[in-house]
Order: C-alpha cells, then structure tokens, then sequence
C-alpha cells in the first residue's frame, strides 16, 4: 500500500499533520513494503525539509497514493478521484457549509473515512484533538483574562508554539485571586483542567466553588453533565446519559450558580441542540453576574452558552458579547461587557505538540488494521462515510442531503 500525506488546502489554513517524520520512519520499519509520500507544503508546522531528513520523499503529486491522510477538509479541486481519504469531514451531521464536498466524495468515485467516527467498542473516539483544544482553549481565556483585567500579560500563540512554552508562560499566575469553573469531563475538560492545575489552581468540590471567596486566592471546579442538568419531575431520579439522548427536553439546566459564582468560565461539556440552555440571556443580564469571559472550548453555535454568537480566529481571538442589546461589541471595549473566546480551531494554536499525540494514536491504533485488514476491520469500516462514490449503509441516512434535496442544519 502507498501512504499519502496531503497538504492543507482549508482557508484558513491549518498547520497540523496527520503523521510527524518519526512516526513514518516507525511505520516503516514496522510494516516494511509500505511506501509513504508527503506532499509538499509551506505552511505545515513540520517542515519538508524534516520529512526529507528522514528519507520521506517530498512530492507535488499524490496521484499514486492508494491512501491519504489529511487534517481537515480537502478543497473539493483538490480532491483526486477513486482516492481513500482520511479527514475530519464535517458532513455527516448535515453541515450545510459541507454538503458540496459529500456530493465531490460521491462523484469522484472516492472512499472517504472519517477520524471523528473511528470509535472502540464503547463508542469512545480512537484518534481526537480534543485534549489539545481544552489546553489550548484555557490558555487563551487566561491569556484574554490578562488582557481585560490588565493583571498580566501572556503572548499570543504561534506555529511553533508547545505545551513547554505554555507551562513557562503561565508559570506564576495562581498567585492572583481568580476562580474559574470548567464543563464537562472529557477529552476537552482534561486538557483545560491538566494547564489549570499545572499552573497552581487549587481543585475545589463543586459544593465548595460556590461558597469560597472570590478574594481567598486561585480556585477552579469542574461539572460533570450530571452536574449541570436536573431531570424536570424527578429531581431525585439518578442520572442517566442514556436517557438524557432519548429525553432531553426531560432536563432542565441547573448550571447558573456555578457561572455567578466565577470570574472565568471554560465550556468543555457535551451539548446537543435538543438539551436545555445552559447560560440563556437573561442570566447574562443579570445584575449579580460577574463572569469576566467565557472561554468556549465546544463553540457550539446556537449552543448552550447564549453569549457565544460566532466562533472566533487564532489571529483575533476574543469578542465582546454586550449582555443589554444582546450584541457584539469589540474585544475589552467594556467592563460591563462579558469577553467571549470562541475559537473553533484550537488544536492548530499547538501544531506540532498536538500532531505529535495524534499520529501516535493512528499509529498504534488506525494503522494495524488499516495495513492488516483494510475495510474489512470493523473499526475502519464503522467510520467510512462513502465507499467507492457510495454512501455505506451506516451513513445512508445522508442519501437525501447528498442528492440536495435539503438538510436539518
């Protein structure tokens, strides 16, 4: 089999890779016949001249790739037909910004495979960025908090940008009095909670945030989706995931304590349209809210945190949500005003530290099967969107998107 390495071509552009040059050489040497190729690019936070040095052949042209991997969606001009393609796709919840590219995958004839659906027998995802987007997403709101509160300064990040920086950054910031909240218990929450604790933030119970003191020193909580949710007429009734997917409008929030009770939010949490609104409005209005800036990690939009109206750039990162008229304003252009950070491509703030994680799990968890049994492995085959211009029958429910003929979202 012939391993491709594609180049970025999503505007704006994206500087991570799919596998770092130690990783292909590793490869190599474990599956010997395996040829890889890189197409060439300037902007990749591996260089071309990384992958030469280690003998990885550098090319324009991937024509004669069975397989290429990607990051995120390919350009539909740079599609090459009857190709298997990796990448996040984006397409299979319906994403309107997307259903031109589902239609190209159909035409051309390509199998397209899609990392957010290569899942293990618990349906937990094999191969994420989400660590990186928690980490990242809490060094940029504590970044943006500096720059509000005029308390410190932190730079911005850069393709070069790593975990080792950040620590050195943000070494020293829990001596200032700050008390941050974060959603969820995922991938996301751990990566913002692993920076936050890193730097000296002291872990307090749920129960605890609420009571301690703004001015008594550097504190964070984290709320697990049972935390922020209360079933409407059975309040005493134990939690269950499963029933809050079938029932959700079951659920009323319960989050809002938690938010006045903070100066810093990071929202981290599994959300879905049909759950109840965890933040509406209203509560943003509210003369006793005191939440500086809210750090949205899930940028979903509409989405639980009603103040997050777009999603945000790595090179202008933060904006203002006026909770009055409801509207955007300028990034700290009012202390009444809440800062939103919203940016919906994190991980790239980190590029090599976060491609570096995920080739590893391709490495040890996609490439066995892919080069053992190809399609014919479950794991690969639960995540193949489209086979050979097809729509498998997991994903024949986008039949009627595909053709045109509308979409949910």
């Amino acid at each position: 089999m012939k391993i491709g390495i594609i180049r970025e071509t999503k505007v704006p552009e994206d500087n991570r890779v799919a596998l770092t040059p130690e990783q292909i050489v590793a490869l190599r040497h474990t599956f010997p016949g395996t040829e890889f190729k890189v197409q060439s690019s300037s902007i990749r936070a591996y260089t071309d001249d990384a992958y030469r040095q280690s003998g990885i052949a550098v090319v324009d042209s991937l024509d004669d790739c069975d397989v290429l991997f990607g990051i995120k969606e390919v350009k539909l001009e740079a599609l090459l037909p009857g190709k298997h393609y990796f990448f996040f796709g984006h397409l299979a919840k319906f994403q309107k910004h997307n259903q031109a590219l589902l239609q190209k995958l159909i035409a051309s004839g390509i199998t397209f495979s899609d990392y957010e659906y290569l899942v293990d027998e618990q349906n937990q995802r094999l191969s994420s960025f989400s660590w990186w987007a928690g980490f990242v997403g809490a060094y940029n709101t504590l970044r943006g908090y500096g720059l509000r509160s005029g308390a410190f300064t932190l730079p911005a990040t850069d393709r070069n940008f790593t975990m080792e920086h950040a620590y050195k950054l943000t070494d020293g910031l829990a001596r200032f009095p700050l008390k941050i909240i974060i959603t969820g218990s995922g991938r996301a929450s751990e990566g913002a909670q692993h920076l936050i604790r890193h730097i000296g933030f002291q872990e307090l119970s749920p129960r605890e945030f609420l009571t301690r003191p703004r001015e008594s020193g550097a504190f964070y909580a984290y709320l697990k989706v049972e935390d922020m949710l209360q079933h409407k007429s059975h309040p005493e009734q134990p939690f269950s995931f499963s029933d809050l997917t079938q029932n959700p409008t079951h659920y009323k929030s319960c989050f809002a304590p938690w938010a006045f009770a903070a100066d810093v939010l990071l929202v981290c949490h599994f959300w879905d349209p049909a759950s109840p609104i965890h933040l509406t409005k209203e509560q943003l209005r509210d003369k006793n809210m005191r939440l500086q800036i809210i750090g949205d990690v899930t940028c979903d939009i509409p989405g639980s945190i009603q103040s997050t109206l777009r999603a945000s750039t790595h090179s202008e990162p933060y904006y203002d949500y006026n909770p009055q008229s409801e509207q955007e304003e300028p990034a700290f252009s009012s202390p009444k005003n809440i800062t939103c950070m919203a940016v919906d491509t994190l991980p790239n703030a980190m590029p090599l530290d976060a491609s570096r994680s995920f080739g590893e799990a391709l490495t040890k968890i996609v490439f066995p099967r892919l080069l053992d049994k190809y399609l014919d492995d479950p794991v690969i085959a639960g995540a193949t969107i489209v086979r050979d211009g097809e729509l498998t029958p997991k994903f024949a429910y986008l039949s009627d998107f595909a053709a045109g003929r509308g979409c949910d979202s």
